[in-house]
């Protein structure tokens, strides 16, 4: 089961997605999360954030809305405190990384550098302040400034995760490689609302939230299949993968490993679950190695 992600060997592809598994340690009261390929952290930012004010989360018919707006210790607290305890987990840590300017990537980004983290993921769904809070993850020559200065000062593997708000998905993620992305994750949330039809108003203060959950899962395989098609690097799938049958589902898309968010909600021993059930399809199916399903879906 074991994969390579640019150099780092994984010991399979189930990885915690950013958002939904903290540093690690609230979830292995419930299994080892040493199973777990890696856990992505909590997104991350330069300073401390206290995130968005009223309600963040909100249930939906198939998955949920969040409006968490990044609340996180900053980049030199986790660095300090949320980092060593998570080396203690014994899984590879790759560090989820946001910022409201390229500066403030830039330089959260250099004090990683000495870390012992093996890979970046670069948010770009964050707001860029000096375009008037629209995502960096939108118009893909944006990403691409962004995505090419990181890389300049980044030593470690740079991951970009993909918005599906983006205006070309494959643009996008053509753009983002030719300015050095390593792998691309994808995708982020789908930008949605709710609306309290008691107090007239909608739910969030923000007005809008990010939907994540089995909702979005037929757009997401849609967007790494389609990505597959058009880019060398690795692919990561994410979006609404809630059992061993959609992972597979994801890697047969094209998806060299895949990241889990919601489905930690619901049910907290769900990456042991997932790992356990791959590796029983690999037995059945009499699959010797992961690379074997990787992109299989495109064959004739």
């Amino acid at each position: 089961m074991k994969i390579d992600i640019n150099g780092i060997e994984f010991k399979n592809p189930i990885i915690a997605a950013s958002g939904t598994f903290g540093f690690g340690q609230e979830y292995n009261d419930f299994y080892s999360v040493s199973k777990l390929g890696g856990i992505c952290t909590k997104g991350l930012t330069l300073n401390p954030r206290d995130g968005n004010a009223g309600l963040r989360v909100f249930e939906t018919p198939s998955g949920m809305l969040n409006s968490v707006g990044l609340q996180n210790p900053g980049v030199e607290d986790f660095i300090k405190i949320e980092l060593p305890k998570m080396q203690e987990l014994n899984t590879n840590i790759i560090a989820n990384v946001g910022g409201a300017t390229i500066e403030e990537y830039e330089e959260a980004i250099e004090k990683l550098n000495s870390t012992d983290i093996q890979m970046v993921e670069l948010n770009i769904s964050c707001p860029n302040v000096k375009c008037g809070g629209m995502a960096f993850g939108i118009k893909s020559e944006v990403a691409y400034e962004v995505v090419s200065k990181v890389r300049k000062v980044s030593k470690k593997p740079l991951m970009v995760k993909l918005s599906p708000n983006a205006e070309n998905i494959l643009e996008m993620a053509y753009k983002c490689c030719e300015a050095g992305a390593d792998s691309l994750s994808l995708i982020n949330t789908v930008k949605g609302m709710a609306i309290d039809i008691k107090a007239k108003k909608p739910v969030f203060n923000n007005i809008f939230a990010g939907l994540s959950g089995p909702a979005i899962k037929p757009i997401a395989l849609r967007m790494v299949y389609e990505v597959y098609n058009i880019v060398k690097v690795p692919i990561i799938g994410l979006g609404g993968i809630m059992n061993w049958q959609d992972a597979i589902e994801f890697i047969m898309a094209g998806a060299t490993a895949v990241q889990i968010g919601t489905v930690n909600f619901i049910n907290p021993i769900a990456g042991k679950e997932m790992i356990e059930g791959i590796e029983e399809f690999m037995k059945n199916q009499g699959v010797k190695d992961m690379k074997e399903l990787i992109g299989i879906a495109h064959n004739d």
